[in-house]
């Protein structure tokens, strides 16, 4: 095999998992999550995550670390993983937050300031909800920030983070140079095919009991940590069962959430990682991906895309 580590990334929705476990049985590698959401006990219907048996079938890393009530890191995320990378191990990577896949790859700075968590935190927010959750968060924390930046600095969400942080900024160490031991590879779906296949599965989500998986976790859990609490779907599924939203509604800001979230992560993937684009079409199997991905290990490595 070519590369000591393989990378399958995509947005959410994309097909990466089933297309993962094809990979992991034909290159004979177990496989490393990189999804922020599916490190939390509990929450399982809702982050899509494999199955009891897929789990052990896989030797799944990176799935299960904290209970939801616990915040959580970036840097706890490395702490946890690290031995799974270490050489000459070989793994199948596959997740869709950017931040995790930058710990990963570059590593993170364990001199910074006292506000890594902070700065993780805003930075995992934009990367799932936007700028202007992200305003709002910095507002809760800091309620001058408006008047405080500069008016040439407001449209910059990192002068936000900063300004919020307080103390020197801590970002991932410059990511590795890429050679032939990291293959990073990319499903990319037409944007029409994509959406379809996001409601289906927020459908099958809600079908499959999600609002009764957040009324368990509720009743096991005195708090939930905050950005589990701000999980897409299960934010949706705590206003049905507060009254505040139905079924159907949940479901709609549900998917819009999902479609939001999944153009941000192919803006990251496209401008932050030289990712192999794999283009899928809708009637394409995960067998047939697959090969595609295999076909690709093959070669030379890709260059980042611009499309």
């Amino acid at each position: 095999m070519p590369a000591r580590m393989v990378i399958l990334v995509g947005p959410t929705a994309s097909g990466k998992t089933d297309v993962a476990h094809i990979l992991a049985r034909r290159l004979r590698l177990a496989i490393l999550s990189a999804d922020s959401m599916m490190i939390y006990r509990g929450m399982n219907i809702g982050t899509a995550k494999p199955s009891s048996a897929e789990l052990e079938a896989f030797q799944y890393a990176g799935i299960d670390l904290v209970d939801p009530d616990q915040e959580f890191s970036a840097h706890a995320y490395w702490a946890a993983v690290a031995p799974e990378i270490s050489p000459p191990k070989r793994r199948l990577v596959v997740g869709g937050t950017g931040l995790y896949l930058r710990a990963l790859l570059g590593g993170l700075d364990d001199s910074a300031g006292a506000n890594t968590a902070w700065r993780e935190e805003a930075e995992a927010l934009l990367e799932r909800e936007g700028f202007d959750a992200l305003k709002t968060w910095c507002r809760k924390r800091r309620p001058e920030i408006d008047r405080e930046l500069p008016a040439g600095d407001l449209g910059n969400p990192r002068r936000w983070i900063r300004a919020v942080e307080r103390e020197r900024p801590v970002v991932s160490k410059r990511m590795t140079t890429l050679a032939d031991d990291v293959r990073i590879f990319g499903l990319r779906r037409d944007r029409e095919d994509l959406s379809r296949r996001i409601r289906l599965r927020v459908e099958a989500m809600f079908a499959a009991g999600l609002v009764e998986e957040v009324a368990h976790l509720r009743s096991t859990y005195a708090t939930l940590s905050s950005t589990a609490a701000r999980a897409i779907g299960y934010a949706e599924a705590m206003a049905v069962l507060d009254g505040t939203a139905s079924r159907d509604e949940a479901m709609e800001r549900t998917a819009t959430r999902t479609r939001h979230y999944a153009k941000r992560q192919m803006t990251w993937f496209r401008h932050q990682l030289p990712v192999t684009w794999v283009d899928v079409r809708e009637d394409d199997d995960a067998e047939s991906i697959a090969s595609h991905v295999a076909e690709g290990l093959s070669g030379t490595p890709g260059e980042p895309s611009d499309s």
